[in-house]
């Protein structure tokens, strides 16, 4: 695992084999509480990790989702976050930790809300399988993409 720092913050980020799945590497990065610097990383370090997978389109798709969860993560929580993303023979697997109980809603955009309100929106409608699932302290929302036949 590398260790490095970005953006003047301790950040952990590691591109390794994933070790259960052949073929597979894993992005994990730490996000620095209300960072919004760490998007733009983020999806530098996806892209990089998604360089040669999946059919046209889906790292893409990949990039955007991710930075919808990036971004919820550090606007609606006070705390730091973990990203991990995990490339293996079935897709993708991308997963933002945060450490604050609530659970997001899905809920309909509305027009007079400028820009808030489509990020679940946008992974429900474009992601395979995603979900929330509550850990010890706090929660973590993840998505699912296959990447198709290249």
């Amino acid at each position: 695992m590398a260790i490095g720092v970005s953006s003047g913050n301790a950040v952990e980020e590691a591109t390794e084999r994933a070790m259960d799945q052949p073929g597979g590497a894993q992005l994990r990065r730490r996000l620095g509480r209300a960072d919004l610097r760490a998007v733009p990383e983020v999806r530098k370090a996806l892209r990089e990790l998604l360089h040669h997978w999946g059919r046209p389109g889906r790292a893409e798709i990949a990039e955007l989702l991710t930075s919808e969860l990036v971004t919820n993560a550090l606007v609606h929580t006070d705390e730091d976050a973990v990203l991990t993303a995990t490339v293996g023979p079935r897709g993708l697997r991308v997963e933002v930790r945060d450490f604050v109980g609530r659970r997001p809603t899905l809920r309909v955009p509305d027009a007079d809300d400028g820009t808030h309100g489509r990020g679940l929106v946008l992974v429900q409608s474009l992601a395979d399988a995603w979900g929330v699932r509550s850990h010890g302290v706090g929660k973590a929302v993840w998505f699912e993409l296959d990447g198709g036949a290249v």
